[in-house]
């Protein structure tokens, strides 16, 4: 398994990071457009007989999206950049996560200022989830917000050179920004399941009776479908990006560390027992080394591989045993 350089791979995520960025911007504007249209269609031919002659849907879906479009992606740009500084206390409550003092487990602040050192990197901040499961998983923004957070269980099972590639893997994805293009992805994947959910208890607490004789219940229809479109699509571009990820941390353990058979061997551990119950929400569990939600190894088996947030833990063991 060769390794991609450090610069390469940054750029990379960068570019990618960019990409996010363009991309949800264009579906919000897309899906807006086509909410026009369909409601377009959809009043034309409820007052068919009343529509002039001249009437005009592409002109009439344009007037109603020019119009209403600023106010969309005003919208979305405060909810990114609220998201996006306070990301850290949202992950924190996600994950039940709390920092890890040092003179708590001096153990754990020797393995990873070693690592640090190493790589002339500033040592990232370390927080505990106190539970008996074997997990781990990196986060941040930048050099102030760069967080390794590990389970109570993977730091008390295993030995020192498993915990050190584990912690060499995270590490991994901090040089490489792959935590700053996750953060990103979750914020506007978040936006389209907020809007979801939204327009779902609008739907379910009476907003379609209340629009029956109206345009109201037609609204919600569309907006629930095209809310969903986008989140189908956020979610498979973010699922395409965490699962290539996990493969370029873990040949980046096994070049800081100079042994993928330790890691090999915590993946192996791990695999036997990671679920962490505080972890409810699917955005945050991709973040984990493995996929920490009640029912993943299920999961893996019964679901495509287009839908799974990392790749098969087995085939990533398998590489590292080749290494």
């Amino acid at each position: 398994m060769k390794y991609f350089g450090l610069q390469s791979q940054i750029w990379r995520n960068n570019a990618n990071s960019a990409l996010i960025l363009l991309m949800f911007p264009v579906v919000f504007i897309g899906l807006t457009w086509l909410f026009f249209f369909f409601m377009g269609i959809g009043q034309s031919h409820q007052t068919s007989l009343e529509q002039p002659e001249n009437y005009n849907l592409i002109a009439n879906v344009n007037f109603s999206f020019i119009h209403t479009v600023p106010w969309v992606l005003i919208g979305v740009l405060l909810w990114f950049v609220v998201a996006f500084f306070s990301h850290s206390t949202m992950i924190a409550k996600a994950t039940s996560s709390e920092p890890l003092l040092r003179k708590d487990n001096m153990r754990i602040y020797n393995l990873v200022e070693n690592l640090c050192i190493s790589k002339g990197m500033t040592m990232p901040k370390v927080n505990i989830i106190e539970d008996e499961s074997l997990n781990a998983f990196a986060s941040g923004i930048d050099q102030k917000t760069y967080t390794i957070s590990l389970s109570r269980g993977i730091i008390d099972k295993l030995n020192d050179q498993e915990l050190e590639a584990v912690i060499a893997h995270e590490l991994t994805h901090i040089r490489n920004r792959d935590v700053r293009l996750l953060i990103i992805s979750i914020v506007f994947v978040g936006i389209f399941a907020f809007i979801s959910e939204a327009i779902f208890r609008s739907f379910r607490f009476g907003g379609l009776s209340r629009g029956k004789k109206g345009s109201g219940g037609l609204a919600i229809i569309i907006a629930l479908a095209l809310a969903l479109v986008g989140y189908l699509i956020a979610s498979l571009f973010r699922f395409a990006l965490s699962r290539k990820r996990e493969y370029l941390a873990d040949a980046g353990s096994a070049e800081l560390t100079r042994n993928p058979l330790a890691l090999a061997s915590a993946l192996r551990k791990i695999s036997a027992d990671p679920t962490i119950e505080a972890v409810q929400r699917k955005d945050v569990a991709q973040m984990f080394i493995q996929n920490p939600q009640i029912g993943n190894k299920k999961l893996t088996v019964s679901v495509s591989n287009l839908f799974a947030t990392h790749p098969p833990i087995e085939k990533r063991i398998e590489i590292l045993e080749k290494y």
